[in-house]
């Protein structure tokens, strides 16, 4: 009964700034168990930022560190990945996730998560 529509994305040039969006149904934000995650070809799927059920706080990989940011907006049911100063190496499908049970911790590894969003392209290049 769980599902994540994402939107947004698609061709930025290096530099540029998008914003991947993620909508949930049957799912309660408030848990806080998100993440979001990105895949290249030919590479593994990589964790990028999650969410702190504790505190709210968000936590990002060095490489987005500054550049990427999580927003919860609970009365749109949406979860926001707002990305700027984007790179070419950014370039990538991009998922948000949610876990049904995350025991107030967080995690960046694809495992944890039970919900996912169909991905979102974001394509960095000149």
């Amino acid at each position: 009964q769980v599902r994540l529509d994402q939107s947004g994305g698609g061709s930025v040039r290096p530099g540029g700034s998008t914003r991947v969006s993620c909508e949930s149904y049957g799912y309660n934000l408030e848990k806080k168990c998100i993440g979001w995650f990105r895949q290249a070809p030919g590479k593994e799927r990589e964790g990028v930022a999650a969410i702190d059920p504790g505190d709210g706080s968000a936590h990002y990989i060095d490489s987005v560190k500054g550049r990427f940011t999580v927003d919860l907006d609970y009365d749109e049911r949406t979860v926001h990945l707002q990305m700027d100063n984007l790179k070419p190496e950014d370039s990538a499908r991009y998922y948000c996730a949610a876990a049904s049970w995350c025991g107030g911790s967080w995690s960046l590894r694809s495992s944890y998560y039970n919900y996912w969003g169909q991905g979102t392209q974001v394509t960095v290049s000149p």
